[in-house]
């Protein structure tokens, strides 16, 4: 019997020490216990515990021991995590500061390398600057002339007074893109500040282009609500159009939009349409050097559309869940067709459906560098994969064409946001 309490004790001294050399390792080495080594004939327990501890009590210290080290353990590790959040997130705020490569994006699908701005404009040098500035003061230009046909039937004083207003500012902005050609091409050191004032000439472009809109609004009660168009004149992450409904299951589709653009490299996301867990549930994208894609459920096909040359073109997509069949359309002409695109999955319902940008997340996480720049119209989705003829309908502007018994295009359908502005719709007047 004493050859078995002895052993015992043998066993929970060990243990003891065990527990206690790893508490104080944990406590980053400070403090050290020492294991005193008692004569073999002697009884451990009598020696190493002066005042009789029973053997229960010293169990129960062991165990005690053990809790602490334990929860001592615990603690350190959701520090340690604690520790590593709040790195990550100090990185990422540093980050918005510098350049930084390039994501990959949900799905395993890679961006290329280059600098990422989610925060604002994309990065532009001189040259690309000038040439978007350029284009915007045309399209303010064009649509001052239809304010101008507006109100010659329609004259109002007040109208009028707005009208040179404007016009004084674009004059105005056509004189600062000019002094930075001539700063471009004599090389002065004032090129330094060209981050801030392209920010102000391009924060006084969506001014204007606000007031325009407001002037276009007295238009509006002598169109039809769907003889409307979309314009997104720079690449930034604030400006979209959101659609006030969602869509339904669907086990087949056809998606058909007018597009008009010369934005390179890619016109960008014409739509995005997400889902909780998904954000590429259904997606088109024409993005960097890479043709442009239809992505559903993250699955991608690329499309034989080419439409960056500034004129308005008719598009269509069609797609059935069995064997994930589609085809493209552009201008009424069938250009592609593939096949095992997202097989018998059916596209989702209660999501997301966005213009103008690429959802990285369930209704946010935009990219200006995958912003669509340009126009966009005469939008509809529909259940069902529409006839070849049907399609055409649509591209020719027939009295026959069809409109989305799933999204219909009209002006009461969407909301408008950072400064997108809606005006009539010109591509079907100048094909009949």
């Amino acid at each position: 019997m004493q050859a078995t309490n002895t052993g015992f004790c043998w066993r929970i001294l060990l243990l003891s020490c065990a527990l206690l050399q790893s508490l104080s390792q944990d406590f980053g080495g400070q403090t050290q216990f020492i294991c005193t080594s008692v004569p073999k004939d002697v009884d451990i327990c009598a020696a190493t515990l002066q005042n009789s501890v029973p053997g229960d009590d010293l169990k129960t210290t062991v165990m005690q021991l053990r809790e602490t080290v334990l929860q001592q353990k615990e603690t350190i590790i959701n520090q340690k995590e604690t520790i590593r959040e709040l790195t990550s997130k100090l990185a990422r705020c540093e980050s918005q500061s510098g350049v930084e490569p390039g994501d990959a994006r949900p799905g395993g699908r890679r961006k290329e390398s280059g600098t990422k701005n989610t925060m604002g404009d994309v990065s532009r040098g001189p040259a690309d600057t000038l040439a978007q500035l350029s284009q915007t003061l045309q399209s303010l230009k064009q649509r001052l002339e239809n304010l101008e046909q507006f109100n010659r039937s329609n004259s109002s004083v007040q109208a009028n007074s707005l009208k040179d207003l404007l016009q004084s500012k674009i004059n105005d902005l056509e004189k600062q893109v000019l002094s930075r050609v001539n700063s471009i091409e004599e090389g002065k050191p004032g090129l330094r500040n060209e981050t801030e004032q392209r920010g102000r000439v391009e924060s006084t472009l969506t001014s204007l282009h606000q007031r325009i809109t407001d002037l276009e609004k007295g238009q509006r009660e002598s169109r039809p609500l769907d003889k409307f168009q979309l314009t997104f004149p720079l690449r930034t992450n604030y400006m979209y159009a959101k659609v006030k409904k969602s869509l339904p299951e669907m086990y087949a589709l056809t998606v058909c939009m007018w597009l008009k653009s010369n934005a390179s490299p890619g016109v960008g996301t014409p739509f995005s349409y997400a889902v909780p867990g998904q954000a590429n549930e259904l997606v088109l994208i024409e993005w960097g050097n890479n043709p442009m894609e239809i992505l559903i459920n993250d699955k991608v096909a690329k499309l034989p559309f080419l439409i960056n040359d500034g004129k308005w073109h008719h598009i269509c997509v069609t797609w059935t869940t069995r064997d994930g069949v589609w085809e493209a359309f552009q201008d009424g002409v069938k250009r592609g067709s593939g096949e095992n695109l997202a097989p018998y999955h059916p596209i989702k319902p209660q999501g997301l459906l966005i213009l103008g940008q690429e959802q990285d997340t369930y209704g946010g996480g935009f990219d200006a560098t995958q912003a669509f720049v340009g126009d966009l119209a005469n939008f509809h989705i529909w259940d069902k994969k529409l006839s070849v003829e049907e399609i055409y309908n649509l591209a020719t502007c027939s009295s026959k064409a069809q409109v989305g018994n799933v999204f219909a295009w009209m002006e009461t359908s969407l909301d408008i946001y950072g400064g997108a502005s809606k005006w009539t719709f010109e591509a079907c007047r100048q094909l009949n």
